[in-house]
């Protein structure tokens, strides 16, 4: 498997390709776009299998109706639109036919965090955590790279709940995963060994915790780094474990800082009563957002990896200063 490849192509592609390709030896998979085909990288599947692919149109909610009334005929639906769409316009729908119903149709955000940099507020999907988190018994995945994409997809046909897959990154993506793994659906994947200083994310935004914790490591501070990619179950013991293990915790997210993964996760720690360590939120503001391409919208907000490490060093510099006072 040639992960640079994958990783070429982006998130998007990456998602019609590995479709295209499970939907091929399984005519009991459906594709269904909100007029995205040829932006979700449907376009091949469209025409290679046109009577396993439908084009609602502009009409999200539609979309979704229509999904979920595949799914309860037992086709295996996967639906995909913009992210702040899925989770916004649509959420009505997603909340009575995948929620309510419990109606097992995969709905696929693309360009969720800050991809869609130039098109701006309107698309950022920076708030769609905190609005699925509140819909009881939906699954919320975030893979980090493009290989998890496909592992996400491939664990995804057959699941029997509702699902929203969260896409974030653009093309040139960076890789967490060089080599084959375990995947698990609620099943954390520990990339170091836990430290007592913690990087926590989801999506993207992995690869450049990763990074980070090199750049830290290399003045001497050592960070370990948990990839949450389910976002909705959260691996509570993955969670106990960085408690035993660690004094500090940092979720990384592109997404605001409010209801999101950094929101759970203190959900969690408060509900458990584990909260002798300090967990501390790097994520998108409560403001809007200028606009540019994505390298710009992660560097501006200090979600790229130079400015990970810089908030971590920032903040462990004043939590040590404040305790020699």
């Amino acid at each position: 498997m040639n992960v640079r490849a994958l990783a070429r192509l982006g998130p998007r592609a990456v998602y019609g390709q590995a479709l295209t390709a499970l939907a091929a030896g399984n005519s009991n998979i459906m594709a269904i776009s909100a007029d995205l085909g040829r932006s979700s990288g449907l376009d091949r599947f469209s025409r290679e299998l046109p009577d396993q692919f439908v084009n609602i149109g502009i009409a999200e909610q539609t979309m979704i109706g229509c999904a979920a009334g595949l799914a309860r005929m037992g086709f295996d639906v996967f639906a995909s639109t913009f992210a702040p769409f899925a989770s916004m316009r649509a959420s009505e729908q997603v909340r009575m036919n995948m929620g309510y119903m419990r109606e097992p149709v995969k709905l696929v955000a693309l360009g969720s965090g800050l991809s869609l940099g130039y098109l701006g507020n309107s698309h950022f999907g920076l708030e769609d955590i905190a609005v699925m988190r509140t819909v009881p018994g939906l699954v919320i995945v975030a893979p980090a790279d493009c290989l998890e994409i496909q592992k996400t997809l491939d664990a995804s046909v057959g699941y029997d709940q509702p699902m929203y897959i969260r896409l974030t990154g653009a093309t040139n993506a960076p890789v967490v995963y060089n080599a084959d793994y375990t995947f698990t659906i609620g099943q954390a994947v520990w990339l170091t060994p836990p430290r007592k200083i913690m990087l926590v994310s989801s999506g993207t935004t992995v690869a450049y915790c990763v990074k980070a914790a090199e750049m830290l490591a290399q003045i001497g501070i050592e960070v370990g780094v948990l990839n949450m990619h389910t976002i909705k179950p959260l691996d509570e013991d993955a969670l106990r474990t960085v408690a035993r293990e660690a004094h500090t915790v940092f979720v990384v997210e592109e997404h605001k800082v409010f209801g999101g993964l950094g929101s759970a996760v203190l959900e969690f720690y408060n509900a458990s009563r584990l909260s002798d360590i300090a967990v501390i939120l790097h994520g998108i503001e409560d403001r809007f957002l200028e606009t540019g391409d994505y390298g710009f919208m992660l560097k501006s907000n200090r979600l790229d990896a130079e400015g990970i490490a810089d908030f971590v060093k920032e903040r462990l510099d004043t939590e040590t200063a404040d305790n020699e006072r």
